[in-house]
């Protein structure tokens, strides 16, 4: 047995329910975290998935896993004028709702229940998103289709106890699930979605409809109890109409359903239906509300079958968020590869020779002299260390020149492959669905601004970084002796060209680049350091520069890797494993 409460309802739920209360309420916190943002295929469609499963687990499934002997929830939908309304209050035996010929008639939802059984609706334990109205009950409800009235709020719901209405059971008047209202509509199904049974009204004339065999196929799905109300049947039309009614419910799962027929009848001056009209549907209600046993088993088996499509929908979602990481990752390794492109190319005009042409190559030659320096170099080092010490501490704006025009340089080809990279990802994230909503209707595809700057600044911070390492090589004091001799600069600048004539990072020397200018350093050099001191510090800067180059561009292509979803590469397979610990949970029930 449940324990209860002072007001007759369950303290707390029953022991073997506990874990899938626990489980459910782990999947409703995590579906928080589903939120699908690129604009894939089908994720609209999966976002309204995500909604509808938060929404039924709120509104129907913890609700009655927390309580399963609650009262039945039978909700009263269908088509706009059915006859929904006519036939509450005809199960009633007096009118409770509102009933007119204006379209939309039902504008809110109406909760009938025993008097007894106020406690299970008053607070928020189903559909906790509507506020409650507490009514009354009126011999005459003014009926509605006045032009110009205003529309009543569909965020609430009224509650009416009415003691027709039997223990056990309650009805729901809902909206139409046609209606021309969109929050109508929406609310309709709502309703239904939380519903334990439907009972479904149509018309003779309009029981083949597109729209409300859609949400009785959504039934069969659930497997929940579903009792069709066929309204205003012509006289003499009931056999036909009815077993072709019921050879559609047979042919599409719902070969279980009652079918109760209402024979087309005029009603009173208070809107209401003959008495006995709807005898056999109050009785089939009054059976199924006084016995105990059939309400738990029709309990049982909607929530079982909801749990079971909730299942599937979070299995499904569990594919969308999937897709989703794919696109993500997809547009990220788009963005990353051209940046990589981008630094490859920057490193290969670094080490190919091709920064020492043009205003490189002028002031080198301005510092290093005329072709009689060359044919000195190769007679004597020792006499054109000689040459360059006093060249050095005589004129050092030469040397400095020199880093300036590598900075020039190495600054406009870091830009334009920047500019190159941002181009390419722009063209690629916009031939991609995803990617285009991203962006949207900003262009991304030149270099952000100051982008130049920080180029430059980060080339200067490289080259100070290169005249540390030659102080820190030059620490000896015979060594010392020799570089101080030629200047700071000069070794500097000797060492740029050097690192820039290096191909593939190996230390030979392209001898045909700017006229064997390279060569020329790499002698300085080694009269300095020694061979294998030069050949460690040119693989020491070119690393450095390799870093800063390829720091420059990972932070410039952030500027599109910011505008990707928060990464949560466990949401997927999260999803998977509850879904399939949900469908174990319908088999096990």
């Amino acid at each position: 047995m449940t324990s209860h409460d002072e007001h007759g309802r369950p303290a707390q739920p029953p022991p073997q329910s506990l874990a899938a209360v626990t489980l459910l309420e782990e999947i409703r916190s995590g579906l928080d975290d589903v939120t699908l943002p690129l604009a894939l295929p089908g994720a609209d469609q999966a976002r309204r998935g995500a909604a509808a499963a938060r929404a039924q687990l709120d509104d129907y499934i913890l609700p009655r896993y927390r309580s399963l002997d609650a009262p039945l929830l039978a909700v009263v939908g269908g088509s706009t004028g059915a006859g929904k309304s006519t036939l509450v209050n005809g199960l009633a035996g007096h009118p409770v709702t509102r009933a007119g010929a204006i379209r939309p008639t039902t504008r809110q939802p109406i909760l009938l229940h025993n008097p007894a059984e106020a406690a299970w609706f008053e607070g928020q334990r189903v559909l906790p998103g509507l506020s409650r109205m507490r009514g009354t009950l009126a011999a005459n409800p003014a009926p509605t289709g006045h032009a110009g009235e205003p529309a009543t709020a569909t965020d609430s719901l009224v509650l009416l106890a009415d003691a027709a209405v039997p223990a056990g059971i309650a009805l729901l008047d809902a909206p139409d699930v046609d209606s021309i209202s969109d929050q109508n509509r929406l609310l309709a199904g709502q309703l239904l979605a939380a519903a334990d049974l439907w009972v479904f009204v149509t018309t003779a004339n309009r029981y083949a409809d597109a729209v409300p065999w859609k949400l009785l196929l959504d039934a069969a799905s659930r497997d929940i109890t579903v009792a069709v109300v066929l309204d205003r049947v012509p006289q003499g039309a009931e056999a036909e109409v009815s077993q072709d009614l019921r050879g559609l419910l047979d042919r599409e799962g719902l070969a279980g359903s009652r079918l109760f027929i209402i024979a087309e009848t005029m009603l009173d001056t208070h809107g209401m239906l003959p008495a006995g009209a709807v005898d056999e549907l109050r009785e089939w209600l009054a059976s199924l509300a006084s016995d105990a046993a059939g309400r738990a088993d029709v309990a049982r088996r909607t929530l079982n079958g909801t749990v079971r499509a909730l299942a599937q929908r979070i299995a499904d979602l569990a594919d969308s968020v999937r897709a989703q990481e794919q696109a993500a990752a997809r547009l990220e390794s788009d963005a990353v590869a051209a940046y990589e492109n981008a630094a490859t190319r920057i490193l290969d005009a670094t080490r190919d020779g091709a920064l020492l042409r043009g205003e490189v190559l002028a002031r080198w030659q301005d510092f290093v002299g005329t072709g009689e320096f060359f044919r000195t170099l190769e007679q004597n080092v020792g006499r054109f260390r000689d040459r360059m010490g006093a060249f050095f501490r005589g004129e050092p704006a030469p040397a400095v020149r020199v880093e300036a025009a590598i900075e020039t340089g190495l600054q406009a080809v870091i830009v334009d492959e920047a500019a190159n990279a941002a181009e390419d990802t722009d063209q690629r994230w916009r031939s991609d669905p995803a990617g285009r909503q991203l962006l949207a209707a900003d262009d991304l595809s030149g270099t952000a601004p100051g982008f130049a700057d920080r180029a430059a600044a980060e080339i200067r911070a490289w080259q100070e970084a290169l005249m540390e390492l030659i102080r820190t090589e030059g620490q000896g004091k015979r060594t010392q002796a020799r570089w101080l001799s030629f200047g700071i600069n000069g070794l500097g600048a000797a060492l740029m060209i050097v690192v820039f004539s290096m191909t593939a990072g190996l230390t030979g020397l392209e001898i045909g680049v700017a006229g064997g200018t390279a060569v020329v350093g790499q002698r300085l050099l080694e009269a300095v350091f020694g061979e294998d001191a030069v050949r460690r510090m040119a693989d020491k800067a070119r690393e450095d520069l390799a870093v800063r180059c390829r720091q420059l561009l990972m932070d410039e292509q952030q500027k599109f890797l910011q505008r990707l979803p928060a990464d949560n590469p466990d949401l997927a397979q999260t999803l998977a494993v509850q879904a399939g610990r949900l469908a174990r949970l319908a088999e096990s029930a």
